[in-house]
């Protein structure tokens, strides 16, 4: 039982972290303009004042209460309510990730100070070059890049046309 169980783990957790580097193509952007364009200097001073142990917390906060929002999507699909399924997974999942990068490009200093945290960070960088070296990953960027050159030129044509009509 428990070698046909451990690949349908390690599937199981290929796509769970697959959901999350989807959403984090979205949320990173949305991250990067609230930095920017929103102004909420009292709480981003007391954010960055606190020590590595609560900047950890606090780091923590929206995972725990955010996490929660994957299986409960995947209850409202298997009970037939998928329109009410995909919202609440994309809304939880990109608020989350919007927090979770947030709090971490404010926090980051402060977490690597915590040897577990830099530890485990170190492991994830590691694994991330990794995947990123191998042919699969470019493969999958070159399609990417194609397909985003293919959206931009269909734009371009539809705006051209649409301005001659």
């Amino acid at each position: 039982m428990k070698r046909i169980l451990k690949p349908v783990t390690y599937i199981v957790a290929a796509l769970y972290f697959l959901v999350d580097a989807a959403f984090m193509a979205v949320a990173k952007p949305i991250s990067e303009w609230l930095a920017r364009h929103v102004v909420l200097r009292r709480l981003r001073a007391w954010i960055r004042s606190l020590q590595p142990y609560p900047s950890l917390a606090l780091f923590s906060v929206p995972v725990i209460l955010l996490e929660p929002v994957k299986p409960v999507a995947a209850y409202l699909a298997a009970t037939g309510q998928m329109l009410v399924s995909i919202v609440t997974l994309v809304i939880g999942e990109l608020l989350k990730l919007v927090l979770v990068e947030r709090l971490f490009s404010l926090t980051r200093d402060k977490l690597m100070k915590i040897p577990a945290f830099l530890w485990a960070y170190t492991k994830f960088q590691q694994a991330k070059a990794w995947i990123e070296a191998t042919e699969a990953w470019r493969a999958i960027r070159a399609i990417s890049k194609a397909a985003r050159q293919y959206v931009t030129e269909m734009k371009k044509s539809a705006a051209v046309a649409f301005r001659q009509s």
